[in-house]
C-alpha cells in the first residue's frame, strides 16, 4: 500500500509539473503570435528548445514507467496515468482546432490522432534518447514534427 501512495505522489508532481511547464510555454507562444498556427509553431520551438537546453539525458518518462510496468501500479495510478493522456490529447487536439478553423489542411486528418502523434514524438522520443545516448534527439524529434505540422497547414 506505502509503495502505491509513493508511486501517487510522484506521479501527481511528474504531471503537474509537465502540464506547468506545457501551461507556460503556450502563454508564452499566444504573446508572441495571435494566429494560432503560428502560435503553435512557436510553442513547438519553444518545447524544442528546452529539449535542447536538458544538460542530462531525460531520466526517464513516468506515463511510460506506468504504462509499462502497469502489474506494479495500483488502479489509481493506473488511471490518472490514463487521463494525463487523455487531457494532452484534448489540449493539443483543441490547439488543432484553433488552426483549422483559419488554416485548412492541405491532407485529411484526424486531429486527435495529429494530437496523439505529438505526444508520441514526445515520450518516444524520451526513450530513444536515454537508449542512444543521444540527448539532441528530442529537440530534433519535436523539430520534425513542427515541420509536418507545417506542411500540413501550409505555413510558411
Amino acid at each position: 500500500r506505502d509503495k502505491n501512495d509513493m508511486a501517487r505522489q510522484l506521479l501527481e508532481r511528474f504531471l503537474a509539473e509537465d502540464e506547468a511547464i506545457l501551461d507556460t510555454l503556450e502563454q508564452r507562444a499566444h504573446e508572441l503570435s495571435d494566429d494560432p498556427l503560428q502560435s503553435f509553431l512557436i510553442f513547438l520551438n519553444l518545447y524544442a528548445q528546452m529539449m535542447d537546453d536538458m544538460e542530462t539525458l531525460h531520466p526517464g518518462c513516468m506515463v511510460a514507467t506506468v504504462t509499462y510496468q502497469e502489474r506494479l501500479f495500483d488502479a489509481e495510478v493506473k488511471r490518472m496515468n490514463v487521463e494525463y493522456l487523455e487531457r494532452m490529447r484534448r489540449r493539443f487536439a483543441e490547439s488543432f482546432r484553433k488552426i483549422l478553423a483559419e488554416h485548412p489542411p492541405r491532407i485529411e486528418v484526424d486531429l486527435d490522432a495529429l494530437a496523439d502523434h505529438l505526444t508520441v514524438i514526445v515520450e518516444g522520443a524520451i526513450v530513444l534518447s536515454k537508449a542512444l545516448h543521444d540527448p539532441g534527439l528530442m529537440g530534433k524529434q519535436t523539430r520534425l514534427f513542427r515541420n509536418h505540422i507545417k506542411l500540413i497547414f501550409g505555413a510558411k
